[in-house]
């Protein structure tokens, strides 16, 4: 899957960009008609240690899911969002499934 990535107020390192690609394709698995996925990684200038914002938007036919989760790393708040992304795609699989 092709995922669009975008660090706001930094720059990522190669590293973070392979992890967060990398969770991002087993999307694949529980949905496999992802049209687009977009990526935001934002350093907020805050005294709070959890500064880190994780955004994703995930295009499937008919529908969009957006996910947006906060904490003290970008890889927890990338496996946070992309857990809730699974379920989200999971669900959506299952109610194409009922209406057939």
């Amino acid at each position: 899957m092709k995922v669009n990535m975008q660090s706001v107020n930094f720059s990522a390192d190669q590293k973070l960009l392979n992890f967060i690609q990398k969770r991002m394709d087993k999307l694949d698995v529980f949905y496999d008609k992802v049209i687009q996925s977009d990526v935001y990684l934002k350093l907020e200038n805050t005294s709070d240690k959890e500064n880190k914002v994780f955004e994703a938007r995930v295009s499937v036919p008919g529908n969009r899911f957006v996910v947006k989760k906060q904490s003290k790393t970008f890889e927890e708040s990338a496996d946070i969002a992309i857990s809730s992304l699974e379920r989200q795609l999971k669900k959506q699989k299952e109610k194409l499934r009922s209406h057939l």
